[in-house]
C-alpha cells in the first residue's frame, strides 16, 4: 500500500527541465522505478495496482517475460534497419496482422505512434478518394500533430485552432449526454443519420472518409449504441468515403472476446489504425488497408524508425502472448465482474451519474446531480487521491474531466479487481 509520500528528486527535474504541459497525475506526483505484472513500485517504494496501464498501454502487464526476452534477443542482432530495408521482423508482423485483422485489410505501414498512424491512415484515405474532407466526432481524439489536433473534437487537446483544412465534427453517439436530448433506442440512431445533413450542408458532398473509434477513449469510454457504426458507415459510404477505425485504445483483446472492438460493431473497414497496447509499451503506430487502397499511396513513402525490428518483435511477442493466454477472453470475463461491481456502486452513490465501456475499458462519469448531469470534475480529482492512498492508480478523461477510465493490463483476475473497487468504494465513502 502507498503513503503517497515522494522522495525522489525526479519529479523535480521533470518540472525543471521538461515543458510545462507535460503534466502530471496527483498533487504529489509519482516517479515510477519499476513494475512486474499488475503492479509498479515508485522510488520510495510505494507498490500500486495498475488500474490504467499507462493510458491501455501495458496490455499484457509489466515486463511480462515473453515480450521482455523477444527484445532482448532482437537488440542483440539488430535494433535498427528504417524502412528502405527489409527486415524479417516486420515481415512477420505484417503478416500476422493481414491475418487476425477483420475483412480485406492487407497492406500495412508501421511508425511511432497513434498521432502517425492516424495521419497515415487520412492521407492514404484521401489520395484513395481524390477528396480532401475527413468526418471525425465531437469528444474523438487523434493525436498530437497538426492534423491530428485539426481532426480532434475535444477542445482540451486542441492547442490552436484547426491548422489543417478538411476535418469535419460528427455528433457523437454519446447516449447519456445526448446533445439532440433523445433517449435510446427511441431516438431512432438520429446521431448516426445527422450524418447525411453534416455531409450535405458542411462539407463539398465528396467525402474522403470517416475515422472513428469503436469505444471513445480520451472522451471518456463513450461507447455507441450496438446499431450506430452500421448506419453511420453505410451513410458515408453513400457518400464515396470509406471508414478508417481507429484502434488504438481499443484494439487487442481491451473491449473483451474480439480482437478488436469494431468487431463487435459488425462493420469492416477499408483502413485501420493501431498503437498504444499493440507492442506492451514499446514506440509503435500501424495502419493498415486493403490492397486497394494501400495501392493509392505513392511508392516513395519512408519512416527512418517505423517498422524497427525490436519494436516489431515487440509486438509480434505482444500478440503471441494474448492469443495464447487467450486474454481477450479473459477481458470480456474478468471485464463483465469489473462492470458488475462498478454498477453496484452506482447504486450506492448517487455521485456516479453513469458506467459504461466493454471488456477491461470501463468508465465512470461522475456528477453533482444526477437530474442535471452537471459534470462534477472535483469528484474525480478527489477519488484519485483516495485510491492512491490505497496503493490504486486509475485514469480519468471526458471533455470536462470528470470520468474515471478503468484500463487495467488484460492479465487482471477478479482479485484485482476487489481490490481496485475496495480502494473506489473508500474513496467514495470518504
Amino acid at each position: 500500500m502507498s503513503n503517497g509520500e515522494n522522495r525522489s528528486d525526479t519529479v523535480k527535474k521533470h518540472k525543471d527541465y521538461l515543458f510545462p504541459s507535460v503534466a502530471m497525475y496527483y498533487q504529489d506526483p509519482i516517479a515510477l522505478d519499476h513494475g512486474e505484472g499488475m503492479y509498479v513500485w515508485d522510488e520510495s517504494g510505494n507498490k500500486y495496482l495498475d488500474c490504467f496501464g499507462g493510458v491501455l498501454t501495458t496490455s499484457v502487464g509489466h515486463v511480462h517475460p515473453h515480450v521482455t526476452e523477444a527484445i532482448i534477443d532482437q537488440v542483440g542482432k539488430l535494433n535498427h534497419a528504417s524502412t528502405l530495408y527489409a527486415n524479417r521482423p516486420q515481415s512477420v508482423l505484417a503478416e500476422k496482422l493481414a491475418e487476425i485483422t477483420p475483412g480485406k485489410l492487407e497492406k500495412s505501414f508501421f511508425t511511432n505512434s497513434g498521432t502517425e498512424a492516424d495521419e497515415t491512415a487520412t492521407m492514404t484515405a484521401k489520395l484513395y478518394t481524390g477528396r480532401q474532407e475527413i468526418i471525425t466526432l465531437r469528444h474523438s481524439y487523434s493525436g498530437r500533430s497538426a492534423a491530428a489536433q485539426s481532426a480532434t473534437g475535444h477542445s482540451t487537446w486542441r492547442l490552436l485552432p484547426s491548422q489543417v483544412p478538411g476535418y469535419v465534427q460528427a455528433v457523437a453517439p454519446y447516449c447519456y449526454r445526448c446533445p439532440l436530448k433523445l433517449t435510446y433506442p427511441e431516438c431512432d440512431l438520429a446521431c448516426a443519420k445527422d450524418l447525411k445533413e453534416l455531409i450535405e450542408t458542411s462539407t463539398t458532398g465528396k467525402i474522403a472518409g470517416f475515422m472513428a473509434e469503436p469505444i471513445m477513449g480520451v472522451g471518456g469510454f463513450i461507447t455507441p449504441p450496438k446499431e450506430y457504426f452500421k448506419e453511420a458507415v453505410a451513410i458515408v459510404r453513400q457518400f464515396g468515403g470509406v471508414f478508417i477505425c481507429d484502434e488504438v485504445q481499443t484494439g487487442w483483446g481491451r473491449t473483451g472476446d474480439k480482437m478488436f472492438g469494431i468487431e463487435h460493431w459488425g462493420v469492416e473497414p477499408e483502413i485501420m489504425t493501431f498503437a498504444k497496447g499493440m507492442a506492451n509499451g514499446s514506440p509503435i503506430g500501424a495502419t493498415i488497408a486493403t490492397k486497394e487502397v494501400a495501392a493509392a499511396v505513392p511508392t516513395l513513402t519512408f519512416s527512418t524508425f517505423g517498422g524497427n525490428p525490436v519494436t516489431m518483435r515487440a509486438a509480434m511477442a505482444t500478440i503471441e502472448v494474448i492469443e495464447r493466454e487467450n486474454l481477450a477472453h479473459n477481458a470480456k470475463v474478468v471485464g463483465d465482474y469489473l462492470r458488475e461491481r462498478l454498477m453496484g456502486l452506482q447504486e450506492r452513490f448517487d455521485v456516479i451519474g453513469d458506467v459504461r465501456g466493454m471488456g477491461l475499458m470501463q468508465g465512470i462519469e461522475f456528477v453533482k446531480d444526477r437530474k442535471t448531469k452537471e459534470p462534477n470534475p472535483q469528484a474525480v480529482l478527489k477519488i484519485f487521491e483516495e485510491t492512491r492512498k490505497h496503493g490504486v492508480l486509475i485514469g480519468k478523461g471526458g471533455l470536462f474531466g470528470n470520468v474515471v477510465r478503468l484500463g487495467p493490463p488484460l492479465i487482471a483476475t477478479k482479485d484485482h479487481i476487489d481490490e481496485l473497487v475496495t480502494a473506489l468504494e473508500k474513496a467514495l465513502e470518504k
